[in-house]
């Protein structure tokens, strides 16, 4: 199968996808992933700003834990008992997304990601926004671009770094030093992000100069 990613020539029509699954079990787990993004920002408020203790930073990562976990199986699942659909088509990458945005935030907030290492988060914040935009209108001209194996290793890369940090300062008192073994895994994620936001500007790059001419 010939990547758009990887091949500005190639233009693809999306990929076929149903309507009537939206309550299947892969889509209830996609909306269990965005349900865990406000959960998760709560628990790390909670801790740092209303000063609930430590605890909670665990709690934090237990549901992000079982969030990302659902970002394999509700993919999988879906394909392997062919119930792919549109909504899910959709919300799936916004899940992910939001998971990690949202976290990096809070993150910054507490303290946990900061000086040099908020270019970092920064990165992967405008990164993600550039491709959704990029994704967006491409779709008005029915080309899909679809998601790399890098861009997979990618979102990878960026769900373990914030689940590390997100333990952070509880983990270090077990195991010094975890936050910034967090913080190194973070400039790789970011890294990955820059070079595959690139490789998909440069895929889309030739709809956006035809556009104008």
């Amino acid at each position: 199968m010939v990547d758009v990613a990887s091949n500005p020539q190639t233009v693809r029509e999306p990929a076929k996808v149903t309507r009537g699954h939206a309550y299947s079990l892969p889509n209830l787990l996609t909306y269990g992933r965005c349900v865990a993004v406000p959960l998760v920002a709560a628990c790390l408020f909670w801790s740092d700003i209303l000063e609930g203790g430590v605890w909670l930073r665990w709690v934090a990562v237990v549901i992000y834990v079982i969030a990302a976990v659902t970002d394999f199986f509700d993919g999988y699942l879906a394909r392997a008992w062919q119930q792919q659909s549109a909504i899910g088509r959709m919300l799936d990458p916004i899940a992910d997304k939001l998971l990690v945005s949202a976290s990096l935030l809070m993150l910054a907030s507490d303290g946990t990601i900061r000086g040099w290492s908020l270019w970092a988060a920064v990165v992967i914040l405008c990164r993600e926004i550039l491709v959704s935009g990029l994704r967006e209108f491409l779709a008005e001209l029915r080309v899909s671009v679809p998601v790399t194996r890098l861009a997979k290793w990618k979102t990878t890369a960026q769900l373990v770094a914030v689940g590390v940090l997100l333990a952070g300062p509880a983990a270090d008192v077990l195991v010094p030093g975890i936050t910034l073994f967090g913080i190194g895994l973070l400039w790789i994620a970011a890294i990955l992000t820059l070079y595959t936001g690139w490789d998909y500007f440069r895929a889309g790059a030739q709809h956006l100069i035809g556009d104008d001419t």
